[in-house]
């Protein structure tokens, strides 16, 4: 390029000059450099104040010709031009160059978009954990086609090779620091949806969260997917199971899908509401499923198992069947899962 430059230097100085800026770019983008260290790089070779801007972020980066950040507020922009991935306007960059544009500014600028564009798709935007809501929508959603996702991903900070595994969660905690426990290394993004707070991480790690904070985490590959897996995931939660995993459920996810009429018709469903009612008895009946022994479940609520027991009898009446025998329980652990996803909608 450089060669090139030179021999063509003798026809006319505006083509060597637009080679030479070209070949610059080129290096820098051989370097692989940041949006601050492009900038710097343009405002030392403009000699005046170079700016970058993606919508994704919001932040301007305003570097001097002499590499320090720009004093506030800034002057009118001399020259501006979009940045631009996959037919999409993402962002814009600029030159303050006091008085008329230099002849090749409007190169210049084109080249700073390409490099700029190219930086944003390897790197992303800054590495905030709350993003916005629109983008993580177009990420999860079923409507969204292939390519909308995938620039929305890029737009977040997800390089294009690696998984995104998504988690629906209730939390007493700030969204984001959830987002920052559940993947503590980058990228991970969080945003609220309607009641439901949506993670996006590459890696997620469930045994860092505190409690009051129940989650729910999608197993699929594909976002959209993973996320109809955790929200149906996180319906599965209670106080006692936090977390749940939704390749942990099988068969037991086939339950989200019965019509909530159908499960509210249902005679067990219906006794375990009344039961409900009482809630030492809901305790009870929730600990004696779980463990599936009368003095196992006496040690979690810290009760002798002869209360236990007399709880069951009254409670296996209510019923209508025998909690001891294994039909009994098996009727009773799917009654009581189906009467709190009524109750857990996400």
């Amino acid at each position: 390029m450089e060669a090139l430059a030179v021999r063509l230097s003798g026809m006319d100085s505006y083509v060597e000059g637009v080679i030479r800026v070209v070949a610059f770019y080129d290096t820098l983008m051989r370097r692989r450099v940041d949006l601050p260290a492009l900038a710097r790089a343009t405002a030392g070779l403009a000699e005046c104040v170079a700016g970058i801007q993606l919508h994704g972020t919001g932040r301007a980066i305003r570097i001097s010709p002499d590499g320090r950040q720009a004093s506030v507020p800034p002057p009118p922009r001399s020259t501006t031009a979009p940045i631009t991935l996959d037919g999409e306007e993402i962002g814009t960059v600029w030159l303050e160059r006091p008085g008329p544009p230099s002849p090749l500014d409007e190169v210049l600028l084109d080249r700073l978009a390409i490099a700029a564009a190219a930086v944003a798709e390897r790197y992303g935007p800054a590495r905030t954990t709350m993003a916005d809501p629109a983008l993580v929508e177009l990420v999860v959603s079923s409507d969204s086609d292939e390519p909308a996702r995938a620039r929305a991903l890029r737009l977040l900070g997800f390089a294009a090779d690696l998984p995104v595994r998504v988690a629906a969660v209730h939390s007493q905690l700030p969204l984001d620091q959830v987002g920052g426990l559940l993947c503590p290394a980058r990228p991970v993004k969080a945003a609220p949806l309607a009641d439901v707070g949506v993670v996006l991480a590459t890696t997620i790690d469930s045994t860092r969260l505190p409690p009051g904070v129940r989650a729910g985490i999608g197993a699929a590959d594909s976002p959209d997917r993973s996320w109809r897996e955790a929200r149906t995931a996180l319906r599965f939660t209670t106080t006692r199971r936090p977390v749940v995993h939704y390749e942990g459920l099988g068969a037991l996810a086939l339950l989200a899908e019965i019509p909530q009429d159908a499960a509210r018709d249902n005679a067990d469903v219906a006794a375990i509401g009344r039961i409900a009612g009482n809630p030492e008895d809901l305790e009870t009946l929730d600990a004696y499923c779980a463990t599936g022994s009368l003095r196992r479940a006496a040690e979690i609520l810290h009760l002798h198992h002869s209360s236990i027991s007399r709880r069951l009898e009254q409670i296996g009446k209510t019923l209508g069947f025998e909690l001891a025998e294994p039909t009994g329980l098996t009727r009773a652990k799917l009654a009581l899962t189906t009467w709190q996803l009524l109750n857990n909608w996400a």
